[in-house]
């Protein structure tokens, strides 16, 4: 069954320099471990391509149904510094939220 991550998250995102960071934040209790074991790093990684020039950090908090990625030289140097027309990573929330993923797993919304 393919899920997009809009159905089953609400995302938040932002930057510390040249690192944008994203939140994912699981609409339910039971969509938490969908994520937890289908949205990895690598998957991310992969997802925003060579957007992302360094590593994708995950870091789980099952207590906020949530999960926080770091994209590493994601932002072409930062807010002062970048000719990207999204210097803060404002909008890297949205375009992973657009993200489907392919679970074993059935769902109700």
């Amino acid at each position: 069954m393919k899920v997009r991550l809009l159905d089953i998250c609400h995302g938040r995102s932002g930057d510390k320099g040249d690192t944008a960071n994203i939140g994912l934040i699981a609409r339910k209790k039971e969509f938490y471990p969908i994520i937890e074991k289908y949205v990895t790093a690598q998957v991310v990684g992969e997802y925003f391509g060579q957007m992302v020039l360094g590593k994708v950090e995950r870091y789980e908090l099952p207590n906020l149904w949530a999960l926080n990625f770091l994209l590493h030289n994601a932002l072409g140097g930062g807010g002062t510094k970048s000719l990207k027309n999204d210097a803060q990573g404002k909008t890297l929330a949205a375009a992973l939220l657009r993200m489907q993923i392919d679970i074993k797993e059935k769902i109700e919304y």
